[in-house]
């Protein structure tokens, strides 16, 4: 499976001192809908090695259905680069808005956490090759800003 989508409702133990749902709760919900995306994929447990260029567009109100969608965008020889992009709205007005973005790597590991090889993937349509070229290049940025 290249994609998966979560939906679910803000609940009020969500909330921060603002009124809307914390950030790190997003964050929280971002990795799990990335962890579902690459283990579907590599078939193995994986493991969170990065998250990158997180952004927040719009704040999440409590009650707002919530849409977290992981899509498959690149994979090396063991991780898996997963862009995901979280919606948010009121079900009575019936229009999501983009509230937050990334791009998130895993690894498939072994029980001793060893990287384990994967499936690559090949992108189909000229979407996905997009999405893809994008995710290799702000990999390769983020190696080279490191100096890994």
């Amino acid at each position: 499976m290249s994609s998966i989508t979560l939906r679910f409702l803000a609940e009020p133990s969500t909330v921060n001192f603002g009124g809307k749902v914390h950030g790190g709760t997003v964050m929280k919900w971002i990795d799990e809908a990335g962890y579902a995306c690459a283990t579907s994929w590599s078939k193995r447990y994986c493991v969170t090695v990065f998250i990158g260029s997180i952004r927040f567009h719009h704040p999440i109100m409590i009650g707002d259905l919530v849409e977290v969608e992981a899509k498959l965008a690149y994979t090396g020889n063991s991780s898996i680069n997963i862009a995901v992009e979280v919606r948010s709205g009121d079900m009575k007005g019936g229009e999501m808005q983009k509230t937050a973005e990334c791009l998130i790597v895993f690894v498939s590991v072994d029980s001793h956490g060893r990287p384990l090889p994967i499936a690559p993937y090949v992108p189909a349509t000229d979407e996905a090759k997009t999405l893809a070229a994008r995710a290799k290049a702000h990999l390769e940025a983020s190696r080279a800003a490191s100096g890994i």
